[in-house]
């Protein structure tokens, strides 16, 4: 795969250290270099950023884009907390924001950051991976607009979210960076980058640093142009029809192919990986199951009505039947969501791999 793991600090291209300036100096933009730093990360990368914009330069000459995982409904500190670590300002990014060197942006909760050619938008578009905001918007934005002068960080975080945005990076011409997975306490994100990507550069937290420095000293290569399988992930060509809906939407998905990777997209824009599918879809049962509970409980409490208005006969014994079938029916659904009576072992969350084992 071309994957270089660093045991100290290389780069693909001759090693050029980072000007050092005063705290007041004014970083530019280098048309040539790569001075668009995309990080995604999810748990655990918070510490891993913080430990990253504390070692920064006050004068890094590139713009830094951060998408970390948050809960809709919670605000994020992250911009004091980078701010008060490190030399570069840090702040939430603003929709149609200029961009500017030496500063770092961070996305919203509940919002996606794109970078265009010389600013930004922050939107409410569809999730992806069941995220918003989610790494690969970022990724693919940033690559639509600057090419090879794009580095892509992919940081400890659960299951797959950055993976394809990644493939994005790396079909224009830039260039992608993995936390090494052995010190991520999350090594999910990480992993899956590493196993469908040709990643350049897998380092340490404390190799970071030093890296992105260099890389942003570092002419850019040449554009190049994605194939046909990047262009469906991205949305900019029609996959496959899947046999599958949208489990937010119930629209039709469509499946990038052919490739390892499976990658799913609605006409909507919501898309999936196949294992982030599957959580959806998971979701989506219960909360199909609970609505059959909630159902087959009023239709129960409407045919004991029914029936006590009935002074007896056959209609008044239909209605007790009808009762107490729904009821049953409730119950049985309700014994599946609650305690996973009818579920195999192996999905069962409580049941450890050993277990299953012992059984098999």
């Amino acid at each position: 795969m071309g994957v270089r793991r660093l045991t100290a600090l290389r780069c693909r291209t001759p090693s050029t250290r980072c000007p050092l300036g005063s705290r007041d100096a004014v970083p530019t933009f280098s048309r040539m270099n790569h001075d668009i730093v995309a990080i995604g990360a999810s748990e655990g990368g918070l510490e891993v950023l913080l430990g990253l914009v504390s070692k920064l330069p006050p004068t890094f000459p590139a713009s830094v884009f951060i998408v970390v995982h948050t809960a809709p409904a919670r605000s994020s500190l992250l911009p004091e907390l980078l701010t008060q670590r490190g030399p570069l300002p840090a702040s939430h990014a603003l929709h149609s924001e200029k961009i500017l060197p030496g500063r770092i942006y961070v996305a919203p909760s509940d919002a996606h950051l794109l970078v265009r050619e010389g600013s930004m938008e922050v939107v409410r578009g569809p999730k992806e991976n069941g995220h918003r905001p989610a790494v690969d918007p970022l990724f693919r934005s940033a690559s639509w607009a600057y090419g090879p002068r794009v580095v892509g960080v992919v940081l400890s975080g659960n299951q797959d979210c950055g993976t394809a945005g990644m493939m994005s990076i790396k079909a224009r011409g830039g260039v992608s960076v993995v936390q090494e997975p052995e010190t991520a306490s999350a090594p999910d994100m990480p992993r899956s980058v590493l196993a469908r990507v040709s990643v350049d550069h897998v380092v340490e937290p404390s190799q970071l640093p030093g890296l992105l420095s260099r890389l942003a000293a570092t002419p850019a290569g040449p554009k190049t142009v994605p194939d046909d399988f990047v262009a469906q992930v991205e949305g900019t060509a029609r996959g496959a029809r899947a046999e599958l809906v949208c489990p937010l939407c119930q629209g039709v998905l469509t499946e990038a192919e052919p490739s390892a990777f499976a990658h799913f997209r609605c006409h909507v824009g919501h898309t999936f990986s196949l294992d982030s599918l599957v959580r959806e879809q998971g979701e989506e049962m219960e909360r199909a199951l609970w609505a059959a509970v909630r159902s087959l409980e009023e239709g129960a409490a409407l045919s004991h009505r029914l029936a006590s208005r009935e002074n007896g006969g056959d209609l008044r014994r239909r209605f007790a039947e009808k009762e107490h079938t729904q009821t049953d029916q409730a119950d049985l659904i309700r014994q599946i969501l609650l305690h996973g009576a009818r579920l195999a072992k192996t999905d069962a969350a409580d049941v450890s791999a050993s277990e299953i084992a012992k059984t098999s």
